[in-house]
Order: structure tokens, then C-alpha cells, then sequence
């Protein structure tokens, strides 16, 4: 549980210096931090669906924001670096890395089912009464479409939503320039 408060400061500081910077490039880069300390955090409390959603979104989030800022804020890096910005960049690469191997560590073995771990546990009670609470023809539908269902087209929004943003971004040449080449 410390894990989660640490990454909670490691959140709040990179906020902060996202809305205090004056460069829009560092701005956006400590949002992006913001987003993946999100997603660890989402790992932390075992939610790695929502933690995969995050990464995702927050990567197609960074490549439309860097693509902005790149050309509204000239950025020269020169041979000179800060020591104390060079300190600070490794030892936040340092906590991630710490968090990182942390998540790893907490993971039940590779196989072992959530049913033995937590008797409580909502897939439980997919099995005992999904099939007479839902009328469902099988447990796999009546969990993705009946217990899960807001929960299922979210993700189906943000991964088609991607998709699509990937797509807007990554194509070579845009219509109005193939048209203006015409």
C-alpha cells in the first residue's frame, strides 16, 4: 500500500510542475508522466485492464500533444545539461523502475486462479448465478454483456477511439495535400 502513496507524490509533483513550467514541451511530457503513474497505480490495485486502457490513451494522448507543442515551442538542446535536472530525471526513472519491479513482485504466480486466492470474488458469482440471473446461453456472454456491460462498451469506445486517432496520425499524407498535388 505505500507503493500506491509514493506513486500518488510521484503524481501530484509532475501536476504540479505541469502546470507551473513555462516550456510547453516539459508541460507536456510531466502530463505524460502523470498518465503513467496513473497506470501503474491501476496495476497496483490489480485492475490491469483499466491500466492497459490508460497507457494507450495516454500514448496517443502524449503523440497528439507533442506533435502541437513541437511547433509552437522551439526547444534547442544544447551540449551543457543541468546536474540537478540530470539528478532528478534518473532518479524518477529510478522510482518507476522501483515500482515497476514492486508490481511484478506482488503478481500471484503465472496460472494460479482468482477463485483460490478470494473466495469472494466477483467471478464467483459469475459462475454460481450467472446463468439463472441473466438467461444468458452461456457464462461468457452473460458476464460481458450483462455484468460487465458499461464496462465492456467503454473499452470498446477508447480502443476504437485509438485506433482511429492512431490512424489520423500516423497516415503519411493528408487528403488536402494529396488534392493540392493533384
Amino acid at each position: 500500500m505505500a507503493e500506491i502513496y509514493i506513486l500518488l507524490l510521484f503524481v501530484i509533483i509532475a501536476a504540479i510542475i505541469a502546470v507551473e513550467t513555462r516550456k510547453l514541451l516539459s508541460a507536456v511530457i510531466c502530463i505524460g508522466a502523470v498518465g503513467f503513474g496513473g497506470s501503474l497505480i491501476f496495476l497496483f490495485l490489480r485492475a490491469p485492464d483499466i491500466a492497459i486502457t490508460q497507457i494507450v490513451v495516454e500514448v496517443l494522448g502524449l503523440i497528439i500533444l507533442i506533435r502541437a507543442t513541437i511547433s509552437r515551442d522551439v526547444t534547442l538542446i544544447s551540449g551543457d545539461r543541468e546536474f540537478f535536472g540530470m539528478v532528478v530525471s534518473i532518479v524518477i526513472l529510478l522510482v518507476i523502475a522501483t515500482a515497476g519491479v514492486r508490481v511484478l513482485e506482488t503478481l500471484p504466480a503465472f496460472g494460479t486462479p482468482i477463485i483460490a486466492r478470494l473466495p469472494d470474488a466477483a467471478s464467483n458469482t459469475y459462475i454460481k448465478e450467472g446463468l439463472a440471473r441473466t438467461g444468458a446461453a452461456n457464462i461468457v456472454s452473460s458476464v460481458i454483456l450483462d455484468f460487465r456491460a458499461y464496462d465492456t462498451l467503454g473499452e470498446t469506445t477508447v480502443l476504437f477511439t485509438s485506433i482511429i486517432g492512431a490512424t489520423v496520425i500516423l497516415r503519411k499524407k493528408s487528403r488536402k495535400l494529396l488534392e493540392e498535388l493533384e
